[in-house]
């Protein structure tokens, strides 16, 4: 029997879509308003899952207090009130999508979790549009 766990969190950052391959027309064309020379912001909201069994001896699929702490230092710390083109080094050549973020997030993320629990991102870059990505 697996279980889901669930924790929430945001952070603030700006970033701008662009491929620094394509003429400013095609950024324009493809990216819109997101690809504002001068960036833009979001307000993320960040829900980090981990799948697996009840622990017989704690009763946890794992310590939320732990997973708190990790959410907080390998992503909140890092990203929160960050220009992601600037001063990101992933994002300096990787393009900061929704799709990107999520997937950055999870790569940070899955080192730090044991290795027969599965682990589950879903990040709202608006209340409206959000990527979830499960690995």
């Amino acid at each position: 029997m697996k279980v889901k766990v669930s924790r929430k969190a945001h952070f603030n950052a700006a970033h701008r879509l662009y491929r620094k391959d394509w003429d400013e027309g095609k950024n324009k064309a493809v990216f819109g308003r997101c690809n504002n020379p001068n960036y833009h912001g979001h307000n993320y909201e960040l829900v980090v899952s981990v799948f697996g069994s009840i622990d017989q001896e704690t009763g946890f699929v794992m310590d939320m207090k732990v997973l708190k702490n990790l959410i907080k230092s390998e992503i909140e710390d890092v990203l929160d009130h960050k220009n992601l083109n600037i001063e990101i080094p992933e994002f300096k050549e990787l393009n900061p999508t929704a799709e990107n973020i999520a997937v950055y997030i999870w790569k940070k993320l899955r080192p730090h979790i044991d290795t027969e629990k599965d682990l589950e991102v879903v990040l709202y870059e608006t209340p409206r549009n959000y990527v979830t990505f499960c690995g």
